[in-house]
């Protein structure tokens, strides 16, 4: 995966900032992506390109457990997050329904990744390759049942044989 950070740094950012509850009833999914990030960054969507990430602070979607958020983000062309910490349902709903990936990194590649950087994320060799820097950071690994879900395309296609 191939794309540009956009860049929020703090902690905590909740999923009623990721996609307000004034949308939650919106079933379009190209319409909802239209507000995401809405209640932090009303210009968010004119930000992203297609295959872009986000980079965070910890506890990354935090609040409710709300699966538009990561819906949101992904149909905005959110590929991935980039994150010091996730909240586990979060988490889960991303990977589950296979809408993006969620990636743990660690405090040093989190502060040495600037807006606007153009990333290139290996998942199988865990390294996430700074183009615009001409650096590599290592990422978290993902554990061997989410690797499984992540390249069944999601927990409905998984295969429990």
């Amino acid at each position: 995966m191939k794309g540009k950070v956009i860049k929020y740094a703090k902690d905590n950012i909740d999923t009623d900032v990721i996609i307000p509850g004034q949308y939650l009833k919106i079933h379009d999914y190209k319409e909802l992506a239209s507000h995401a990030m809405e209640g932090l960054d009303p210009d968010f969507h004119s930000k992203v390109n297609e295959g872009d990430f986000i980079l965070s602070g910890k506890n990354f979607g935090c609040g409710s457990s709300r699966e538009h958020a990561p819906i949101a983000l992904s149909n905005s062309g959110i590929k991935a997050v980039l994150a010091l910490s996730f909240a586990r349902i979060f988490y889960r709903n991303s990977v589950d329904g296979a809408f993006l990936l969620p990636i743990e990194i660690d405090e040093k590649t989190y502060q040495n990744i600037s807006e606007g950087d153009e990333l290139e994320i290996d998942i199988k060799s865990n390294t996430i390759q700074n183009i615009t820097q001409n650096k590599t950071y290592p990422m978290k690994p993902f554990s061997e049942i989410i690797r499984k879900i992540i390249e069944s395309g999601g927990l409905f296609n998984y295969d429990l044989d």
